[in-house]
């Protein structure tokens, strides 16, 4: 597991390239901001009660679990690393397709099977699966013991306090979407101490046909420039060294607080922020992706040439039953630009097979396309049919063999191009940031380059000597492994 201090259960959706629908990481006994004197997790000789948590979900839904992590420890509440003999367990989980709701539900049957067997008290169910489904989860479920919405994130504490107190007159917690996100500092990050991610704003206003998420997280809200900055700077000053900006819509930000986008000048504050060396641009939606925009990005130190823009597919017909607002040519055109004007990009994007009414032309020049434009970075979805969302109500549902049939076309055919473009590294020097040490091995270390974000994409495996997680060191590749690299240190670390 690297050499972090394994606190807690953290699994990931959506899988990454690599197809895992579980994906384990690390904690660091720290809360940021830094200037709070919390005592660390293990070593707090007196506490309200002993918890375990498992965050499920993508870097959005963990930026609410760091939060979680950090109000209960900041309360008295001590984090151990595993559930049994807890007082309670949380599980804050993804509501987002139907995959991430079995992940869901089989980990808070999981925790309830504990929870039977007298080896936890009681298990809180927080985040989307929660918001989305509210007092039908405990309908279901009724041994767990408190529910507690995306927004009532901040009650936590005295969630547990009720649950250590025996108290059960209010099992759920769900309060309305605020007109502005809620404060994210003072987290527990479980991210290694050099990188985090940062929300930038919260909710979404594409009323896409086949996502849920707005149901769940409410209308878009941005999160004004200057607590962006702030929380920034105490992320810089607790040791992160490459920022993870994300959001729903992150080309959006700005127009609901400033009545139009300011993603431009937010980014040129952000490039203001001492300690910090990567800014990485994540969830990207096509509109409003303006030349001021480009120009910040293309003149940057210190945001990097990676952007993740999932576009869900390229036919004009789907993308308006998909309502995209957004157009093929518009889209090409907005490639080309990005390709000619910001040096050495790599892009990642999203697709989905097999929306409704999608026919087997519709589908080819979806493939067409994806070989045409070579994305560095791609991921696939077959369709989810997701309740309560207007895709669910279209004709010509497609059985859910031809949708796996064809993600696994789209992806053997990406999986030509990103093996190519991995080839092509081979000689190739750049900076890797070192996350970890290959366990049992001497001077062997995983780490990622500029093209590879958290999570997501490729490693990159580095012999060296004196490495250590959250160095920087020029690397030469040599050789590659499947969608990793390989290479050696030939500089100095930094």
């Amino acid at each position: 597991m690297g050499p972090f201090n394994v606190l807690l259960t953290n699994r990931f959706w959506p899988p990454s390239h690599r197809n895992r629908s579980t994906l384990a990481t690390t904690a660091q006994n720290k809360t940021s901001p830094p200037q709070h004197k919390t005592s660390s997790a293990t070593q707090t000789p007196e506490s309200k009660g002993t918890y375990s948590f498992v965050s499920l979900g993508c870097p959005k839904n963990l930026v609410d679990s760091e939060r979680m992590l950090g109000l209960l420890q900041l309360e008295g509440y001590r984090l151990v690393s595993e559930p049994v003999g807890a007082d309670f367990v949380v599980v804050n989980t993804c509501g987002f397709i139907e995959r991430a709701r079995e992940e869901s539900y089989g980990a808070i049957h999981e925790m309830l099977e504990l929870k039977r067997k007298g080896d936890i008290r009681g298990v809180i169910v927080s985040g989307c699966l929660a918001e989305r489904e509210k007092e039908k989860l405990l309908a279901a479920l009724p041994e767990i013991d408190h529910l507690v919405g995306v927004f009532g994130r901040e009650q936590v504490t005295k969630v547990a306090d009720r649950l250590i107190g025996g108290l059960d007159e209010q099992r759920t917690v769900f309060n309305p979407a605020p007109s502005r996100p809620l404060d994210d500092r003072s987290r527990l990050r479980i991210t290694p101490r050099h990188f985090s991610f940062l929300k930038i704003s919260e909710g979404c206003d594409r009323l896409c046909t086949f996502c849920a998420i707005p149901k769940m997280r409410g209308k878009h809200a941005t999160k004004p420039i200057e607590e962006i900055v702030a929380e920034a700077q105490e992320l810089a000053a607790d040791g992160v060294r490459e920022l993870v900006i994300v959001a729903q819509d992150t080309t959006y930000y700005g127009m609901d607080l400033y009545g139009e986008p300011r993603l431009a000048v937010l980014l040129e504050e952000l490039e203001r922020v001492r300690g910090l060396e990567w800014i990485r641009l994540m969830y990207l939606y096509p509109m409003y992706f303006d030349d001021g925009v480009i120009e910040t990005i293309a003149g940057s130190k210190k945001i990097i040439p990676y952007l993740d823009l999932p576009l869900q597919h390229i036919n004009d017909t789907i993308l308006r039953r998909m309502q995209r607002r957004v157009a093929r040519a518009a889209t090409e055109e907005l490639l080309a630009k990005l390709r000619a004007r910001i040096k050495g990009l790599v892009m990642r994007t999203t697709f989905i097979t097999g929306f409704p009414g999608e026919t087997n032309e519709q589908f080819e020049e979806l493939v067409d396309f994806v070989r045409v434009q070579r994305f560095e970075r791609l991921g696939v979805f077959s369709y989810s049919l997701e309740p309560d969302t207007p895709a669910a109500k279209l004709p010509d549902h497609l059985p859910q063999d031809v949708k796996e049939a064809r993600r696994e076309r789209l992806m053997a055919v990406q999986q030509e191009i990103a093996f190519a473009w991995n080839q092509a590294q081979i000689g190739r020097r750049f900076d890797v940031l070192i996350d970890r040490n290959v366990p049992g091995e001497k001077n062997a270390w995983i780490g990622r380059g500029y093209a590879d974000a958290p999570d997501v994409d490729g490693v990159v495996y580095v012999s060296g000597q004196n490495l250590r997680p959250g160095k920087f060191v020029r690397c030469e590749i040599v050789a590659t492994s499947d969608y990793d690299l390989v290479g050696v240190a030939v500089g100095k670390p930094r």
